[in-house]
């Protein structure tokens, strides 16, 4: 055997195992990611961390939730209380996370997952910076697939599937703590509503022992006619401020809504100077404790916005003060009835109907008999009528 094909051989050996060694480390790698946790040391730092923030679409954060005298709070709603299931929940996602495969290194690809560089408008995944004694922890969550998400940690050019799914709000009104007001019906004992246009109104229960007659009590089995009292058990309101010649619903409907104040939840919350409550609607809630509770309402464009003062809630007071918070138009609906809505529709005339002449009526102005009939005995013609030819002899 020649030098020269000795070495050929020597080389072409040389190359197979070192593309052996390759293969085999390779494969190595991809063993060792599967199953580490994409933040390996957040699990043991939970308790620690004092802010999170998101960022998505641009180089400031869209949302961030820091820690304030161990109260957490949202830094773009004015450090008003954050909701901390949620955060917790996400904290706890982030923990959890394995790595179940890699996959693309070529940032060229990064936006077809969704972990491109989260600055860049339009970027479909979003950062998630995580603050603890240890240090930063920050990740990019990107598109959903399978049971989990693609992922990729900051400043590294590897991106991942990770398991379980990790979901997150990248707009801050969701991740306030919506919980508002929740007070049932049966605490209610008044509400007085002045609008901003129109007449006020007030509906209440009655006074202790002064409760129906016993002959104005509807029999059982009959239901309550307009403006009578209500069967034994119901809801019992009475209106004040009913307009001359109408009548009252029904007292079961003139109860408020069981949506009015209890479970009520905010959509968002603002500074209540950031709000035009010029012309404010006004519910003033008494309840069975004496306690009070004042809500003010303003309608801006498709939202609705509402002030809370609580006089003896002092919890309450200290959430509300200084904001003003948007509730569903349903909900501010079922706050301020109108008036309107509290009583019987007025009868609409039907046309071309005419009155008969009653005994002793004088007919009004202007007003015609029914075809066929005569004028009252004693009755007088109407201004401006004929009198009726005398009948022939």
């Amino acid at each position: 055997m020649s030098r020269r094909r000795f070495l050929l051989l020597l080389i072409a050996a040389l190359l197979v195992i070192s593309g052996a060694l390759y293969l085999t480390t390779q494969r190595n790698l991809s063993r060792d990611t599967q199953s580490v946790f994409l933040l390996p040391t957040l699990a043991n730092e939970l308790n620690t961390v004092t802010a999170l923030s998101v960022r998505k679409g641009g180089a400031a954060p869209s949302v961030t939730l820091h820690k304030m005298s161990e109260q957490w709070t949202v830094s773009e709603r004015g450090d008003y209380l954050a909701d901390v299931a949620k955060l917790h929940k996400l904290l706890l996602a982030l923990a959890d996370a394995k790595i179940v495969e890699e996959k693309t290194s070529n940032p060229a690809n990064f936006p077809v997952i969704g972990v491109e560089d989260p600055t860049r408008p339009g970027a479909t995944g979003a950062e998630i910076a995580v603050v603890a004694k240890d240090g930063k922890h920050t990740v990019i969550v990107g598109k959903p697939v399978g049971e989990g998400n693609f992922a990729r940690r900051s400043g590294e050019n590897k991106s991942y599937i990770v398991e379980p799914a990790i979901s997150l709000e990248t707009e801050p009104r969701f991740w306030i703590d919506s919980r508002l007001i929740d007070v049932p019906v049966a605490s209610i004992q008044s509400v007085e509503v002045k609008p901003a246009t129109g007449a006020g109104y007030v509906i209440h229960r009655p006074k202790p022992g002064a409760g129906p007659k016993t002959s104005e009590v509807p029999k059982p089995g009959e239901p309550p006619k307009p403006g009578e009292p209500p069967k034994p058990g119901e809801d019992s309101f009475s209106l004040d401020g009913v307009p001359p010649g109408r009548k009252v619903v029904d007292s079961q409907a003139l109860a408020p809504s069981a949506t009015m104040l209890s479970g009520l939840a905010a959509d968002d919350v603002a500074a209540a100077t950031d709000i035009d409550f010029s012309k404010p609607t006004q519910a003033i809630i008494t309840l069975s404790d004496g306690s009070v509770i004042t809500v003010i309402g303003a309608p801006i464009a498709d939202k609705h916005w509402i002030q809370v003062n609580a006089s003896k809630d002092a919890a309450l007071s200290a959430k509300t003060q200084g904001r003003a918070f948007e509730v569903p138009s349903y909900r501010y609906d079922a706050i301020f009835r109108p008036l309107e809505r509290l009583l019987v529709p007025k009868e609409s005339p039907v046309p071309g109907k005419t009155k008969t002449a009653v005994p002793g009526q004088t007919p009004a102005p202007g007003s015609k008999l029914a075809p066929g009939s005569k004028p009252a005995p004693g009755s007088k013609p109407a201004l401006g009528s004929k009198p009726a030819p005398a009948p022939a002899s």
